[in-house]
């Protein structure tokens, strides 16, 4: 059961002059008197950045009962890299962490959430802008298939996401949001899954072991020990020139065609494959230095393939670190179903 509005801003009026999380807060917000057999009713959720509110997700999550109370945080002006956040009244913080990044571009969203100030808010993941902070705040945050809701990205590298502080939240939000859309049945679930520590791309002194071994341990927790394949002979290529060259309008080339194809057959095989969100943990308000921290989520927007990052645990120094489910296209509630073991709700 989650809180209502009331409390939502309550909790917004305490924690966001610390955090940040927010650009407005709609104090006059409430849920409406008609519509209490609506299937959201009265749940308060918050939306990405100032256009957040006319996206085609939150037009259904209102029109399923629930309320928005603000629009969330986003990277400033002018930004070259994109994991972190600027608020109305500052920079926004990792409630972990306040040193460090939340992540982004959803940055206010992650952090709402993981405040406890809504229990959902609305995402898009261009790069890994769902997945990054939703790991970097301990919270769960869905990347959706390509095309599978409207996106005003006509590169059709960012698709439509959730952040919420469970996998119920993001039950929620398909069920409003996908016309027809249907829970996993808990004994269709998946009970393997294959693992790779760094997709063929992310090697070296980008990839963190202690990462790697706090998300690993998450994926044996929900599969078992046996039920992780490796991923021998998967590597893909490293899409970053793609990447950048699809965001300035060209179409997709020979890396997208070759990770396209490894992926399809990997797919073939196997419903879920198992890596870390990040390479590395969350970096300094001041930057990430030449790292990427999108360097195991991009390829997964150059396919359009839907991907979880579900919260695996922290590392020594508190930093939370997030467990990253990729399956085939269109299988949202797979991934969702196998969020919601990990959450103990399934």
């Amino acid at each position: 059961m989650t809180w209502g509005v009331e409390e939502s801003l309550a909790r917004i009026a305490e924690g966001d002059p610390r955090l940040c999380a927010f650009l407005e807060v709609w104090e006059d917000a409430a849920p409406s008197v008609e519509g209490r057999e609506l299937p959201l009713y009265g749940m308060p959720f918050a939306v990405k950045g100032r256009a957040g509110l006319r996206s085609y997700a939150a037009r259904k999550l209102i029109a399923a009962g629930a309320v928005p109370v603000g629009s969330t945080s986003v990277p400033g002006p002018g930004t070259y890299w994109q994991t972190w956040g600027l608020g109305a009244k500052g920079r926004t913080l990792n409630p972990y962490r306040p040193d460090l990044t939340p992540g982004g571009s959803s940055a206010g969203s992650a952090v709402a959430v993981a405040a406890g100030m809504v229990p959902l808010a609305t995402g898009s993941d261009g790069a890994g802008s769902v997945r990054i902070p939703a790991a970097w705040c301990g919270v769960f945050g869905l990347r959706t298939t390509r095309g599978l809701l409207p996106s005003p990205d006509r590169t059709g590298l960012a698709t439509a996401g959730v952040l919420g502080r469970s996998a119920a939240e993001l039950e929620a939000y398909l069920g409003c949001a996908v016309e027809g859309y249907e829970a996993a049945p808990r004994a269709s679930l998946p009970t393997r899954a294959v693992w790779s520590a760094d997709l063929g791309v992310a090697a070296g002194p980008e990839l963190d072991a202690e990462v790697v071994g706090v998300a690993r341990r998450a994926a044996e927790r929900l599969f078992g020990p046996d039920g992780l394949e490796e991923a021998a002979g998967f590597a893909l290529r490293d899409p970053k020139e793609e990447w950048f060259a699809m965001r300035g309008g060209a179409r997709p080339g020979a890396v997208a065609e070759w990770n396209a194809a490894q992926l399809s057959e990997l797919f073939d095989g196997a419903t879920v494959l198992a890596t870390p969100v990040t390479p590395f943990s969350p970096h300094g308000h001041e930057g990430p230095g030449g790292r990427f921290s999108t360097a195991l989520t991009w390829a997964f927007n150059v396919s359009g393939h839907p991907a979880v990052s579900i919260p695996a645990g922290f590392t020594a120094d508190g930093c939370p670190v997030g467990l990253q489910l990729v399956a085939g296209f269109g299988a949202e509630a797979v991934l969702v179903g196998v969020a919601a073991r990990a959450d103990g709700r399934s």
